[in-house]
């Protein structure tokens, strides 16, 4: 056995050998091979890796060979998203479980179906005997989307036919999913909250009659006391995050990994995996830590010129995380705006008239949007059209709902698996091909060394 210093004196050798190898490529070798870096075309494009009639993301247009921006839409199945939120405020009703029967079975439901697939959903919330005490209390997580892929994967022992790759069998795991997922995010948070925060536990069993964002809300607070445009405003917040073409790193990790004919929880937890990381779904809290910074370091939130000097130290990596972003600005697709963030703007400019308390804030939210791109063009020397994207107001919104950080991806999540089921689906289904790209090797051959000659 080793003891702790030889074993930390092995630990810093290795990590040594992997620095010397593991480096950025020279971004010269991507061009001399013709290599599409990140899948991305020279002018920003993605590379045409496949189809889709789950959902559109509309950006701009090719014209002559050229990109041309225009304004932003985002179609779930050939319906504009707008419309459908819009619709359902109209009808003063919940619209996430129309749109996850929309996204799956790609036809809107009428008010029959609508509502036996929202009491399907309900009466299949509670986890089977066992699971909250065996796989999320035990060994819980301060990270709330590795309990959610650990769910997942550990759900599969709870299917009695987990392999099956028929349609029917799928959709049947994926509703499953769709249902039992913002509970595993709940108990997950709350196991997180007592365990290592020192908190009061509460898991509070899942409501079958609520929609899914009231039940949500429901299990996240300890009184379970949520009003109704509480809920209302997490329910426009999980139809916008539901689906967002085959693309998306998330979506696009479904596909690959359902595309060899493994498992739906394999697939799904690969997704969760993918969102969590900081240039996917973790943008929002990284939007938030960066808002965090501004308020903190600009003294004057009215001042522009304030505003613009801080932004200007993002981009030269001078403040923040380093990276050179301003996190929330900017989107591979969307151009002159994101559909996802003028609707969400919407709703945050609405709950800022009723807490007075959050205006400067929501302000200083609207500066960083306005003035970001012009600080860009000026720094980068890129006049590169540039909208807010949707999780510059997401975070904001959960902050003023009262929801925890460390719940924005998951919840994300939750929303996303509708539109990754359906994804799964269609993989699976509808293109039956392994995807399998290729990589360039840049070594060149080595003679075989003996050990004591090395």
């Amino acid at each position: 056995m080793l003891d702790n210093e030889e074993r930390e004196r092995l630990q810093e050798l290795f990590r040594e050998k992997a620095a010397d190898i593991y480096k950025p490529f020279p971004r010269e070798l991507f061009k001399q091979y013709s290599v599409k870096r990140g899948l991305r075309n020279d002018d920003g494009t993605g590379v045409m890796a496949g189809l889709t009639s789950v959902g559109a993301v509309i950006g701009y247009y090719i014209e002559d060979g050229e990109k041309i921006p225009m304004e932003g839409h985002l179609r779930y199945r050939g319906y504009d998203l707008a419309d459908i939120v819009r619709n359902c405020e109209k009808e003063n009703r919940f619209g996430f479980e129309e749109v996850a029967y929309l996204l799956l079975f790609g036809q809107l439901p009428n008010m029959d179906t609508l509502q036996n697939f929202t009491r399907f959903i309900g009466s299949l919330r509670p986890l089977p005997d066992g699971f909250a005490e065996d796989m999320i209390l035990k060994a819980p997580s301060t990270n709330i989307m590795n309990k959610m892929a650990r769910s997942v994967l550990a759900a599969y022992s709870y299917d009695p036919n987990p392999d099956e790759i028929s349609t029917g069998n799928i959709i049947r795991q994926s509703i499953e999913l769709i249902a039992r997922l913002p509970v595993m995010a709940a108990y997950g948070y709350q196991a997180k909250s007592h365990y290592h925060d020192g908190n009061s536990l509460y898991l509070h069993a899942p409501q079958p009659r609520l929609s899914t964002a009231e039940n949500f809300l429901y299990m996240l607070r300890p009184d379970n006391k949520y009003t109704r445009e509480e809920a209302e405003l997490l329910d426009v917040m999980l139809m916008i995050h539901a689906e967002h073409g085959g693309g998306n790193n998330s979506a696009f990790a479904a596909r690959v990994v359902s595309s060899s004919d493994t498992d739906t929880y394999s697939a799904i937890a690969a997704a969760i995996g993918s969102l969590k990381g900081p240039k996917h779904g973790g943008a929002n809290a990284k939007v938030m830590g960066m808002m965090e910074e501004i308020k903190r370091e600009v003294k004057n939130w009215d001042d522009d010129e304030e505003v613009r000097a801080y932004l200007a130290k993002i981009l030269r990596k001078e403040a923040f995380d380093r990276s050179g972003l301003v996190y929330g600005m900017g989107h591979a697709i969307y151009t002159y705006s994101d559909p996802r963030c003028i609707l969400l703007k919407e709703k945050a400019q609405s709950l800022v008239k009723k807490n007075p308390d959050f205006e400067k804030e929501f302000n200083l939210y609207c500066a960083v949007e306005r003035l970001t791109p012009d600080v860009f063009a000026q720094i980068k020397h890129n006049p590169k059209v540039m909208c807010a994207n949707v999780d510059m107001y997401s975070g904001f919104v959960y902050k003023m709902l009262g929801i925890p950080q460390e719940m924005y991806t998951p919840l994300f999540a939750v929303s996303r698996i509708v539109g990754w089921c359906a994804h799964r689906l269609e993989e699976v289904i509808g293109c039956g091909r392994i995807i399998r790209p290729a990589y360039k090797s840049i070594l060149k051959s080595k003679d075989y060394k003996k050990i004591d000659e090395r």
